[in-house]
């Protein structure tokens, strides 16, 4: 039997909630990742981002407020969604596999100073894991963002925020949450 319409609410609301109280008591991890990004900024280097689906727009919305503005007036900074660009990533998938779309990327335009953010609501993703490899090999500084119990995904990165839930949309909207916190971070880095 479907539960009622505000009983579902209320219960979607409260795991939300309940997960963004979680991340309040386990921050440590997304000041890491912000004091990583500031620093690679700082020093000229740059944020490749990367996810599948949902967190592939994530990374592109990411990207787009480094490069904008998050919410004060800055020079630009530089940030790249390695999900954005059809081209590239089914040239890659074609000639080489799915999971080397963002490894490949990550060759082809990371250096030393930048940072590598995969996104895996899972912590599963084999194309995110890839490119944190490759990303460690070149002396990137890795992040993951992670759902569940993190994963393949979160051991290959340095630092590792993770949402622990298995719900794939709760992880997102708190991900979401995370990246506009990441975003304020580094922007208030620079005033």
């Amino acid at each position: 039997m479907a539960a009622d319409p505000r009983t579902r609410l209320q219960a979607a609301l409260g795991e939300t909630v309940a997960l963004h109280e979680h991340m309040r008591q386990h921050a440590q991890p997304v000041l890491e990742a912000a004091a990583a990004v500031a620093a690679a900024m700082r020093g000229g280097g740059k944020l490749l981002l990367f996810g599948n689906g949902g967190s592939a727009s994530d990374a592109q919305h990411v990207a787009a407020e480094f490069v904008g503005r998050y919410q004060r007036e800055r020079a630009a900074m530089a940030a790249v969604a390695m999900t954005a660009d059809a081209s590239v990533l089914t040239s890659i998938a074609n000639d080489y596999t799915f999971e080397r779309v963002f490894a490949r990327q990550i060759e082809a335009l990371g250096r030393p100073g930048d940072v590598a953010l995969g996104i895996s609501t899972s912590g599963a993703s084999p194309n995110i894991v890839a490119a944190l490899e490759a990303a460690r090999a070149l002396g990137l500084q890795t992040i993951a963002l992670t759902g569940g119990d993190g994963g393949a995904v979160g051991r290959a990165a340095a630092i590792h925020v993770n949402v622990p839930s298995a719900a794939v949309p709760r992880v997102q909207e708190v991900h979401r949450t995370l990246l506009h916190v990441l975003c304020d971070l580094v922007e208030r880095a620079f005033a």
